[in-house]
């Protein structure tokens, strides 16, 4: 017997005589199920339980609790393959992990259907009512619900088992089939107030998206050498259809109502303020949580100077003609603000920044102002702004226009500047401030740079929310938009101007959709942070320089791994 036998054959004895592992599983099976009953126990899934996926068969929430079920099933299998990653791993041990992960997490759900019917939960938690009980039990009854529960998270953590056995084509092709039915579900729902995808029209989306992604996954390489075998001139021109293609189906969206141009004004609105902000955190490193301050120096900048109410000024201004003092007076305050914290960082950095944001708050809120800016009352009657010969921008779709203008010249100053030498400088002063200034770079106009330029884009997009609402309260500039911002970028990818525009789809378009899930938007935001943390945290998009650092060590184990092998085949 050839000696590469002899290991092979010495392995697989190994690994037939191990014990089954099933501590593991269990863990994960826990920690899953927890999860599900605290999104059960706070009202998610009873909340999404009108919007269907398929109409009449799988509603939303019930799409949530599988696919709690099948994180855990997945991480499971994840588990089971690390553990035991120098060894040939059966299906069977793959396919019973697996499985008893699932039913662990059924189980949670089950063991808080039994103590729900037997000990009033309601006393504690409002949302364990009778009509949870009935969507955990799929309207069974109370015995044979639960047994359907059971063996329901058995056989999907089996066929996520039995997913990850398939060839890497197939199985990506199935898991993209299956992920763009929600999604196509939601969007349907939303925009056209339909009541979920009719069952023939969810297979058919099923078998076109995995199709499609499995025809692609056998072309792509040559598709790629045919293209890179083309002449310099016809790429370019490929390029520029490709842009001219993408332009017009944005250009197009608003004109599906006045409720997705609105969610797109928002996510407009947040994209630029995070393209500020990734300026500020991502570029330069400098942790700013009082972001929302420039934000309401915009907005009100913009309200004192063209609304009729506000009569201290002695004159009124357009929208367009205020729109410069509006980016102006943000680009001061951002100055302002950095030259006190020059020479903080970090954490102090970041309490410092979300003082100066709730000062502004309160002082926009206080009795003092209230001559100047409307105190408590804020300022109304704000004008729409007008386009020339197309009149006043008076639609949420109309308004749409402008704020993709604006998002798309932050972005082209962003990336210009991003690979200017006040980038790199940017860059230098994020990774090392002392390295920084003993190569020569000036930190006082470094810092004060990045400061200035995050508050022009954030005041330009205040600018756009006061034209949007044709008013703005204190209240509107709290604390949790610049949370939000953040989340946006983090998200996103640090760094990364097309992530900024990825999260801000992610965190402000989807749970503007998804309306009744308003009041878990906070609990959302946290699940997604901790998730990206600990599964991606160099965010959805990111900066190819700041992935590998994340992942300096993988590639490190990896490299290792090359040589050892190397090494053994010598």
């Amino acid at each position: 017997m050839k000696a590469p036998e002899l290991i092979d054959g010495q392995a697989a004895a190994v690994t037939a005589g191990r014990r089954f592992d099933w501590w593991g599983p269990v863990q994960s099976g826990l920690l899953g199920g927890g999860v599900a009953v605290l999104i059960s126990l706070v009202g998610m899934i009873e909340a999404s339980s009108r919007r269907f996926v398929i109409k009449g068969t799988l509603s939303v929430g019930q799409t949530i609790l599988f696919l709690a079920l099948i994180y855990v099933a997945y991480r499971a299998v994840q588990q089971a393959t690390k553990r035991e990653a120098r060894h040939d791993v059966g299906p069977a041990r793959l396919v019973a992990s697996a499985a008893l992960a699932g039913l662990v997490g059924s189980g949670m759900l089950a063991a808080l259907v039994l103590i729900g019917n037997v000990v009033n939960l309601r006393t504690v938690f409002i949302k364990a009512s009778p009509e949870l009980y009935d969507l955990l039990t799929f309207g069974l009854p109370l015995l044979p619900g639960i047994v359907v529960l059971l063996v329901i998270g058995a056989v999907i953590g089996a066929l996520v088992a039995g997913l990850y056995l398939l060839p890497p084509r197939i199985r990506k092709a199935v898991v993209l089939g299956l992920g763009f039915l929600p999604v196509i579900a939601v969007l349907h729902s939303a925009l056209f107030a339909g009541s979920g995808l009719q069952l023939w029209v969810a297979i058919l989306i099923f078998v076109l998206v995995a199709a499609g992604s499995y025809a692609w996954s056998r072309s792509q390489k040559q598709v790629k050498e045919r293209v890179s075998s083309m002449s310099p001139a016809s790429q370019r021109s490929m390029r520029i259809g490709g842009w001219v293609i993408a332009g017009i189906m944005v250009l197009l969206l608003p004109q599906l109502g006045d409720y997705p141009a609105d969610v797109l004004d928002m996510i407009g609105i947040f994209a630029l303020m995070g393209l500020g902000l990734n300026i500020v955190v991502g570029f330069a490193g400098l942790l700013d949580l009082g972001y929302v301050a420039f934000y309401a120096m915009g907005a009100y900048t913009i309200g004192v100077l063209t609304s009729p109410e506000i009569a201290w000024t002695g004159f009124q201004l357009t929208f367009w003609e205020a729109l410069p003092f509006a980016v102006g007076v943000a680009t001061l305050s951002g100055i302002l603000l950095g030259i006190p914290v020059l020479g903080m960082r970090g954490d102090y950095l970041a309490i410092v920044t979300l003082g100066f944001g709730e000062i502004i708050r309160l002082v926009a809120l206080s009795d003092w102002l209230k001559p100047y800016i409307g105190g408590s009352n804020g300022i109304t009657r704000i004008p729409k702004p007008v386009a020339g010969p197309f009149g006043a921008l008076n639609t949420q779709a109309e308004l749409f226009y402008p704020i993709l203008i604006g998002c798309l010249l932050a972005a082209f100053i962003a990336i210009r500047t991003k690979n200017s030498r006040v980038g790199r400088a940017w860059m230098a002063v994020r990774e090392d401030e002392d390295v920084a200034q003993a190569m020569g770079i000036d930190l006082v106009r470094t810092k004060l740079l990045a400061f200035a330029t995050g508050a022009a884009f954030a005041g330009l997009g205040g600018a756009f929310f006061a034209a949007k609402l044709t008013s703005i309260y204190p209240h509107s500039f709290h604390l949790l938009v610049s949370i939000n911002v953040l989340c946006v970028v983090i998200i996103g990818g640090m760094g990364s101007i097309p992530g900024v525009v990825i999260g801000a789809l992610a965190l402000v378009g989807i749970p503007e959709i998804l309306r009744e899930f308003s009041e878990y938007r906070l609990l959302m935001y946290g699940a997604a942070l901790v998730l990206m943390m600990l599964n991606r945290p160099e965010g959805l998009m990111p900066e190819a320089r700041r992935a590998l650092e994340l992942h300096q060590e993988e590639v490190e184990s990896l490299e290792e791994g090359g040589q050892e092998a190397t090494a053994v085949a010598g």
